[in-house]
């Protein structure tokens, strides 16, 4: 009867998600949308910031590296490795002849924030290596670079000092060949000056070759080093048009690594408004400081706010491919892998000129994206089996927003942000336990020693016996057994104590172990807390929490309102309780104070029970002496706990995320139990179609 019960219930669900599930064609064919920009590398304020140095670019097959107009300026044969920065201020550390010498000083660097970047050039046929830290936002940042260079002790060659350098540059000419301009390049590095050939864009779309010498901080130096050179080279018409012209100067690397000397073609931006772009090919485009990730589509490199910006512009369907797989594993069913693809698609879409150079950016900030690794050719079907498609409501994309695992009920958008919305409301999740599924779980367990803590079921068994409070009681199956102070092995935490067979220990619960379905955190001592709340909160802060309380929660359960010390936390909105609690994965929790414990009583009253108390196996109405030295709390639902002369705060909870809108393993989780990725939407998004783009 239970059984046709539970499959009527279902066919009813089903049966509702279908005809609220309407998938709208915006025409007879699918067309590829507009390709997508993700920043890989920017510095956009409190957005968003990532930054590096330089990044070293490869591929498996050549790739052309364009100006911003599309003209193709060279191309970068397969299996090459070629470096690109921006031109900004630097400080020139040393040069010398000697690659060891420069190396040296490079990894001296290193561990600074100056990050060392080390060039070799030609003069008179010998080479020359030029170490520089860089790049500097403005001259003022230079100058810091500089005084810590000077203090970190490296060995610069006689008559030598440290410099700062900029980005401001003489125009020695413009040629329609290499050649032309490796003659008037070689003249100028003949008499001391530095000069590079620069790849620029033609007004008929042609490579040009230039030649760009000095690095001037401003113009009247920039001026100075235009008259000492007409001095000496009177033949050359030396001007600044250089200043504002967007070009690639071309250098050559050196410091490919530090172990030994390995060159590559360095690739630096510079100009007003410069930008290049890495056109890709099918094999993709590898980026080394992205953990060697190998990214689809093209990489376009260009300024920003002081730093060089790498954007990823991919079609949309080819991003999808690496999203769904760094969100979810290609294991999952195929309804699953389709919702997550739509719910992603819907959430790109919806994000707009966001990130104002892009569209997203590859962190959890907006969605996972790892490039060409993440794909699978189930996830690769998936996308293509709901091309174009995306969730609307009144009108509009919905940013379909998701998270890891919701902990059995959704959030609402109250608990997370403050405020309401019409697509997200909070759901049952139940499915999430298949985050758990058939892994183990552990025994809590009281030891002889009082001490109380985690055991993995596979190495526990029960003896069948119980203690005078009804407590079962179990030993080891194998020795020295690890009793750990969370349920999850942790390597580099101290175990709280060991069970050998034939050791008794009291079973106080079986729980799942830490997981994104649910988890125990702590315990915090009071300074751990305050630490981590600092600057989270608009009210001040107690000396010292001695009570730490969950005061309100909203419709799935999360707290809303914690109180300290009887004084509510004043936090801008309440998902930020994650990170102000040392980063709880995430809000739906419960606080456990570690020394002492208020208990509800069968007959509706409370206790509050301390670790100062004698030992033994207490009730609200009663107490069960017992050998041992923790005291255990019964309550009214019978669960069982252990109160230490700890202090601090446990937190257990459930879920891991924000909890808002889809919830990943209940998606998995529904798949499993037959829903199609329409129905699974449906669920979790409330007053929506699904149409195709």
């Amino acid at each position: 009867m239970m059984k046709f019960a539970r499959l009527l219930c279902r066919a009813l669900l089903a049966a509702a998600l279908t005809a609220g599930s309407l998938l709208v064609p915006a025409g007879d064919t699918y067309a590829e949308s507009a390709p997508i920009r993700v920043a890989l590398y920017a510095d956009i304020g409190s957005k968003y910031k990532s930054t590096v140095p330089f990044v070293t670019l490869q591929s498996a097959e050549a790739f052309t590296l364009t100006s911003g107009s599309g003209a193709a300026l060279l191309p970068v044969p397969g299996n090459n490795a070629i470096r690109v920065s921006l031109d900004l201020y630097k400080v020139k550390v040393m040069e010398t002849p000697s690659w060891q010498t420069a190396a040296d000083a490079a990894k001296k660097l290193q561990a600074t924030s100056d990050k060392p970047q080390l060039f070799v050039t030609s003069r008179g046929g010998a080479s020359v290596y030029q170490l520089y830290t860089a790049p500097y936002a403005s001259e003022a940042a230079a100058k810091e670079g500089l005084a810590r260079v000077n203090k970190a002790g490296l060995s610069i060659p006689d008559g030598q000092a440290a410099a700062v350098k900029g980005n401001k540059h003489l125009l020695a000419g413009d040629f329609a060949t290499s050649q032309e301009a490796e003659t008037v390049l070689s003249s100028i590095t003949g008499i001391g000056m530095d000069a590079w050939q620069v790849l620029a864009s033609g007004a008929d779309g042609s490579t040009r070759y230039q030649v760009w010498a000095g690095e001037a901080v401003s113009d009247s130096e920039l001026a100075v080093l235009q008259t000492q050179a007409a001095a000496v080279l009177p033949q050359l018409s030396l001007g600044t048009a250089a200043v504002s012209t967007p070009g690639l100067i071309v250098r050559t690397d050196a410091g490919m690594d530090w172990t030994s000397q390995r060159q590559a073609y360095h690739y630096v931006v510079s100009g007003s408004g410069a930008k290049f772009t890495a056109s890709g090919n099918a094999s993709g485009i590898q980026i080394t400081e992205r953990s060697k990730r190998t990214y689809r589509g093209d990489l376009e490199l260009s300024g920003l706010a002081g730093s060089l910006a790498v954007i990823n512009v991919v079609p949309m369907e080819q991003y999808l491919y690496a999203v769904v797989g760094g969100e979810v594993s290609s294991g999952w069913p195929a309804e699953a892998l389709k919702a997550q693809a739509v719910a992603a698609r819907s959430y790109a879409r919806a994000q707009g000129n966001r990130f104002d150079v892009a569209n997203v950016v590859d962190t959890t900030l907006s969605q996972v994206y790892n490039g060409i690794g993440a794909e699978a050719p189930v996830i690769t079907k998936a996308v293509n089996d709901t091309a174009g498609e995306v969730l609307m409501s009144g009108g509009k994309v919905v940013e379909a927003v998701f998270s890891s695992n919701s902990g059995g009920k959704t959030a609402d958008p109250s608990e997370v942000w403050n405020n309401g919305g019409d697509t997200f409301v909070s759901v049952l999740s139940a499915d999430d336990k298949a985050a758990v599924g058939s892994s183990k779980q552990w025994y809590y367990l009281l030891l002889p020693s009082g001490a109380a803590g985690y055991a993995r079921e596979d190495n526990i068994k029960l003896t069948g016996d119980k203690n005078a409070a009804g407590l079962s009681i179990a030993t080891a199956t194998t020795k020295d057994v690890n009793v750990r102070p969370l349920p999850v092995i942790e390597s580099s935490v101290t175990p709280v104590g060991k069970l050998n067979p034939g050791e008794n220990a009291v079973v106080l619960d079986q729980i799942y172990e830490n997981g994104s379905y649910s988890w125990i955190k702590g315990p915090y001592t009071s300074a751990e807390l305050l630490k981590s709340l600092n600057g989270k909160t608009s009210n001040t802060l107690p000396a010292s929490i001695i009570s730490l309380q969950v005061t309100q929660r909203g419709p799935s359960g999360r707290a809303t309102q914690v109180k300290a010390n009887g004084e509510i936390l004043q936090v801008k909105y309440p998902d930020l309780f994650r990170s102000s609690f040392g980063g709880l994965p995430s809000t739906l929790f419960d606080i456990v104070p570690a020394g002492s414990y208020t208990v509800l009583g069968a007959d509706g009253k409370t206790a509050t029970v301390s670790g100062s108390q004698t030992a033994g196996v207490q009730s609200a109405s009663s107490k069960v002496s017992a050998k041992t030295s923790g005291t255990v709390v019964l309550g009214a639902d019978t669960a069982a706990r252990v109160v230490t002369g700890t202090s601090g705060f446990y937190f257990v909870g459930w879920g891991n995320g924000h909890g808002l809108g889809m919830s990943q393993w209940g998606v998995k989780g529904m798949a499993d139990n037959g829903y199609d990725y329409k129905q699974i939407l449906q669920h979790y998004f409330y007053n929506v179609t699904i149409v195709k783009e």
